[in-house]
C-alpha cells in the first residue's frame, strides 16, 4: 500500500492494470456525422421518451425529437440536421440485444443548428429553478453512466439543502480515458458548469476528485479553478472503484453514506465532470446534449483514442472512424471492462451514457474455468462496501435470495472487485446481478398481483354497489308504483263519493 493510500486509510478495492495510454494521450478527434443516426428513446433512467416528430419531417440539429415521460425521463434532440425516416424498433445496446424504440434520422450533411436555441450571457443572474428548467430542456443526464436526469438531481439537491458538490473525475475503470481527456481539453468549460451547478443547488463548495494517475487533468483543472475559491481540485489515489459515489464521499469528506440512504442524506450531491460540461453548454449556448466524448480502446482497435461522437451513431461506424479493427474482437463492450455491457454485435447506437467502446483481443478476455471456492476471503478484503461476497454467493446458489438480502445483497454496487480477485474464477458479480434481477422480477410479480387484487376488489365493490343501486331503484319504483296505486284508489274513491252525494241531496230536496 502506497503513502497516499495509507494517508486515506484505504483497505478496499483493487489495482487492475489501467490500460489508459496511449489512448489518453492521443489528440481528441471529432467524428463526422454518419449517413444515418439511430436515436434510442431509452437513454435515461426512467421511462422511454415520447416522440414528438413524424416520419418524413425535416429537423435541424438540436430540435426536440421526444419529450420526457415521467419525472426521471429526459428529452431527446436531433444530433444532426436531416430527415426523420423511421420511428421503430432497433437492437438495444445491451447484452440481450432486445428491441428498443428509436427515431432514425438521415443526415443532410449540413449539421445546421436550430434557430431557436436559448443561450444566456449572464447565467448567474438566472434563478436556480430556471437553470434546472434549461438543463431539463437540454436533455442533460448523468454522463458517468447512470444517466439520471441532471435537472431533477439539481432541484432535489436544493430542496434537500446539500452543502457540498462532489465532481467525479476519478474515471477508475481500466481502458477509459474520456473524462481525463475532457478535463485536459475543456477544463474552463467544466469549471463554469460546476459553478452553475453550485448556483442551482445552493451548495457552498465543490470538490473535484481526480485520481493521481491523471496529472495533466489535475494541472488543467487546478489552473481553471484557481480564480474560484469555492471550487477545489483534490487528487485521489488511483484505486478501483474510486469513482463510486459512496467511496468518493468517504475519501473526500470523511462521511460514510449509510446503507439504503442517498448522498443527499449526508449533505452531498455527486455529479460527473462530463455532466458539468453539458450543463455549461446547455445554459451558456442553449445547446442540448446531442454528442459526447467517448473512449475507443482495446487490443483489437486500429487507432485507440478519444473522439467526439454524435448520439445515435452506430458502434460499427465509430470503430470504422477509429481506424477499424486489427482482428475480430473476442469481446465487444460498451463502457468499461468492470461494469460495462457486453454487446451482441456492433450495429447498436451510441447513447448519452456511452463512456467507451472496447474491442478486446482474445488475450485480453482471459476467460478461465470456474473452480471451487477455497474460502480465502480475497473477495471480502476487496469489497469496497464491506460485504461478504462468498456468503452472499452461497445463499444465491442455494436459492435463498432473502438470506442474501439480509447480509447486504441490495448494497452491492456490482463493481466486480470480488470476481476480479477470486482465485477460483467464480463469477460472483454475475451471481449478484442475477439475484437482483430475480428479486426485481419477484417485486414486479408482487406488484402485478397486488394490482390484480385491487382491480378484483374494485370490481367486487363496483358490482355490489351496482346491485345495491339496482335494488334501491327497484324498491323506489315499487314504492312509487304502490304510492301511485294508492293515490289512484283514493282518487277513485273520492270521485265515487262525489258522484253519489248530489243524488242524496236531490232526494232530500
Amino acid at each position: 500500500m502506497g503513502l497516499m493510500e495509507k494517508f486515506f486509510g484505504l483497505s478496499w478495492g483493487i489495482h487492475p492494470e489501467d490500460h489508459k495510454r496511449p489512448a489518453a494521450d492521443a489528440v481528441t478527434r471529432v467524428m463526422p456525422t454518419p449517413e444515418r443516426l439511430y436515436i434510442s428513446l431509452a437513454q435515461h433512467l426512467g421511462a422511454p421518451a415520447l416522440p414528438t416528430v413524424l416520419v418524413g419531417q425535416k429537423v435541424k440539429k438540436g430540435d426536440r425529437l421526444a419529450n420526457p415521460q415521467g419525472p426521471v425521463s429526459a428529452a431527446l434532440h436531433a444530433p444532426a440536421s436531416g430527415l426523420v425516416v423511421a420511428i421503430g424498433e432497433i437492437p438495444a445496446p445491451h447484452p440481450s440485444g432486445l428491441p428498443v424504440l428509436a427515431v432514425t434520422l438521415e443526415s443532410d450533411g449540413l449539421d445546421a443548428w436550430a434557430d431557436d436555441l436559448e443561450g444566456c450571457d449572464a447565467p448567474f443572474d438566472l434563478e436556480p429553478d430556471e437553470i434546472s428548467r434549461r438543463v431539463a430542456a437540454a436533455g442533460v443526464v448523468g454522463m458517468g453512466g447512470a444517466t439520471f436526469p441532471s435537472a431533477l438531481k439539481l432541484s432535489s439537491s436544493r430542496k434537500a439543502g446539500i452543502r457540498t458538490l462532489i465532481m467525479n473525475g476519478g474515471e477508475c475503470e481500466p481502458y477509459l480515458s474520456c473524462d481525463d481527456r475532457l478535463m485536459r481539453d475543456k477544463a474552463d468549460v467544466i469549471v463554469d458548469g460546476i459553478r452553475l451547478m453550485l448556483h442551482a443547488t445552493g451548495a457552498q463548495a465543490a470538490l473535484v476528485g481526480i485520481e493521481d494517475n491523471k496529472p495533466e487533468a489535475i494541472a488543467a483543472m487546478r489552473l481553471a479553478a484557481a480564480p474560484y475559491g469555492e471550487v477545489s481540485v483534490r487528487p485521489l489515489p488511483a484505486r478501483y472503484p474510486m469513482g463510486s459515489e459512496k467511496q468518493l464521499i468517504l475519501v473526500l469528506t470523511g462521511q460514510e453514506t449509510p446503507a439504503g440512504r442517498l448522498p443527499a442524506d449526508v449533505g452531498v450531491a455527486v455529479h460527473n465532470v462530463g455532466t458539468a460540461k453539458a450543463v455549461s453548454d446547455a445554459i451558456r449556448l442553449g445547446r442540448p446534449l446531442v454528442s459526447r466524448l467517448l473512449t475507443i480502446n482495446g487490443g483489437a482497435v486500429g487507432r485507440p483514442g478519444n473522439l467526439l461522437a454524435p448520439v445515435g451513431a452506430l458502434v460499427e461506424d465509430v470503430i470504422a472512424f477509429a481506424g477499424g479493427l486489427k482482428e475480430p474482437p473476442a469481446r465487444l463492450i460498451m463502457g468499461g471492462p468492470m461494469m460495462g455491457l457486453s454487446l451482441p454485435h456492433a450495429r447498436v447506437p451510441v447513447i448519452k451514457g456511452t463512456s467507451g467502446i472496447l474491442a478486446f483481443s482474445a488475450a485480453e478476455t482471459n476467460d478461465r474455468a470456474q473452480e471451487a471456492c477455497i474460502r480465502c476471503a480475497s473477495c471480502v478484503r476487496a469489497c469496497p462496501i464491506g460485504l461478504l461476497p462468498l456468503e452472499m454467493a452461497r445463499h444465491v446458489e442455494a436459492g435463498d435470495l432473502k438470506g442474501a438480502v439480509r447480509i447486504g445483497l441490495k448494497d452491492c454496487i456490482a463493481c466486480g472487485c470480488c470476481a476480479y480477485v477470486c482465485p477460483a474464477h467464480i463469477p460472483l458479480v454475475q451471481y449478484f446481478s442475477h439475484a437482483k434481477g430475480a428479486l426485481a422480477a419477484e417485486d414486479r410479480a408482487k406488484l402485478r398481483a397486488e394490482a390484480v387484487k385491487k382491480l378484483a376488489q374494485a370490481r367486487s365493490t363496483r358490482l355490489a354497489q351496482e346491485a345495491r343501486e339496482k335494488a334501491e331503484l327497484a324498491a323506489r319504483r315499487k314504492a312509487e308504483r304502490a304510492a301511485a296505486a294508492k293515490a289512484a284508489r283514493e282518487t277513485a274513491g273520492t270521485v265515487e263519493q262525489s258522484g253519489t252525494e248530489p243524488a242524496a241531496g236531490s232526494a232530500s230536496t
